[in-house]
């Protein structure tokens, strides 16, 4: 793997020690350890017809949700360790830097080797192969969002090095990006928000300081299933019962539910809506499948919660909202982030096949409507492209980018569809057969306008 063998020379891990202290050096660190690693060797071409999501995808059962690992409890419920917010220079500069770049050749690497030829299996098995799964935890993703005196990978918060990740990943497959990416979007939340007792009971197993173990299956749950869906209006209740709280309803879009060990669950709490940590186990938890159009590699679910007591050290960040307005915003800049990647395949693909299919003796690349059709696509991906990076180079340096992620989501939602449309019109016949991966990436766009959480940058 020439870009990984070329990370080796130098110092430790192949790395100067300037690029060793720095936080995305660290990332490139951790990531070239898949270089020796056998997974490669061993990716899930096989098709998954055994998978529990899959099975209840066929009959609709619903079961009770996975007994997950005993998390190990802390003592101490102060504030957490936050991460530090990058510097900014004042200069409007989105050009990734040298360590960015480094690392996102690593992603772009497994992307390309691994999520790309698993996709099309995946997305029939509705499960994504444990192999990709295993790779993305090899190369660090669970915790590129921890900082790094909590055993993660960064000393600052840095949203613009996810917002590649997720673009680089997203471009091998959304789906399994989705479902590699899930388990991170739960430890950057215990990083963000979590007090120093959630922190020390819960981010050793995502950073990989818990005997070995693997990283968790976890899940942020916001979206539930109503017509028109609003974030800020959610169905799903917290009551105050004694020192704890009682939360109901139900949630949808869950990343692999069935085998999740820890949810963040999303609530209206006293009128505001909340975070909430509920481990999996917990009596009046139920998953069912929540068969999609799209993204079906992610194994999506529907949660039921009847009735599920939790502690009062289950609230994550504030009471006020504060904390979940940060929380939607982030989710859906990474949602950006996944539609950018996708879109970035299509073009790639259909240039490729305009510019090699033939009809009256000549490419069909050569037709004006055609040539027309793919230049929109090109300018449509790159303005959705810089509306997402803006938005996550605000969020690295800690400023307001409300507006920032509004305008991308609202881009990348209208322009992300027409993407896949076009993309499916261009190849005729061939964009309405699963033979070429055209109408896997138009069901997949679909989702950018109506997913909320599963993902957070």
């Amino acid at each position: 793997m020439s870009i990984m063998n070329s990370l080796r020379p130098g110092g430790r891990h192949g790395l100067s020690s300037r690029e060793t202290r720095d936080p995305i050096g660290l990332a490139v660190a951790a990531v070239n350890r898949l270089a020796q690693s056998e997974i490669i060797d061993r990716v899930g071409l096989r098709r998954q017809t055994e998978q529990v999501v899959y099975s209840t995808t066929r009959n609709g059962f619903r079961v009770a949700t996975a007994a997950g690992r005993q998390f190990a409890r802390a003592g101490r419920r102060r504030a957490g360790t936050r991460p530090t917010s990058a510097r900014s220079s004042g200069v409007f500069d989105l050009t990734p830097t040298e360590d960015e770049t480094m690392l996102l050749e690593v992603v772009r690497e497994l992307a390309d080797e691994l999520l790309r030829p698993a996709a099309a299996a995946a997305d029939d098995a509705c499960a994504a192969p444990q192999e990709v799964l295993a790779a993305a935890q090899e190369v660090g993703l669970p915790g590129l969002g921890v900082p790094e005196a909590l055993g993660g990978i960064m000393e600052e918060r840095s949203a613009m090095a996810g917002t590649l990740v997720a673009e680089a990943l997203a471009k091998g497959d959304m789906g399994l990006a989705v479902a590699a990416l899930a388990p991170g979007a739960v430890a950057t939340a215990l990083g963000l928000w979590g007090t120093e007792e959630q922190q020390q009971t819960y981010l050793p197993a995502f950073t990989g300081a818990s005997d070995g173990q693997s990283v968790p299956v976890a899940a942020l749950t916001i979206a539930e299933p109503t017509v028109l869906f609003d974030p800020f209006a959610l169905a799903t209740t917290a009551l105050r019962d004694g020192d704890g709280f009682v939360l109901d309803g139900v949630k949808s879009a869950v990343v692999r539910g069935a085998d999740a060990e820890l949810f963040v669950v999303a609530a209206m709490l006293d009128g505001t809506p909340a975070l909430f940590l509920v481990e999996s186990g917990a009596a009046g938890l139920e998953v069912e499948a929540d068969p999609s159009m799209g993204i079906r590699a992610a194994g999506l679910s529907r949660l039921h919660l009847t009735g599920v007591r939790v502690g009062a050290d289950a609230l994550l960040g504030d009471t006020d909202g504060e904390a979940y307005r940060e929380c939607v915003r982030l989710s859906r800049l990474a949602w950006c982030a996944l539609a950018v990647g996708t879109g970035q395949a299509v073009l790639d693909y259909v240039k490729d096949y305009v510019n090699g299919r033939e009809a009256f003796g000549e490419p069909i690349s050569h037709r004006q409507s055609v040539a027309f059709m793919v230049a929109d696509i090109a300018i449509e991906v790159q303005a959705m492209r810089l509306l997402t990076w803006k938005a996550a180079s605000r969020a690295t340096r800690g400023e307001d980018f409300a507006r920032e992620v509004g305008l991308a989501r609202q881009l990348c939602a209208e322009k992300g569809m027409r993407i896949g449309l076009d993309g499916v019109q261009l190849l005729g016949g061939h964009g309405f057969v699963k033979e070429h991966p055209v109408e896997r990436w138009y069901r997949d766009l679909r989702a950018v306008g109506v997913m909320e959480g599963a993902v957070m940058i």
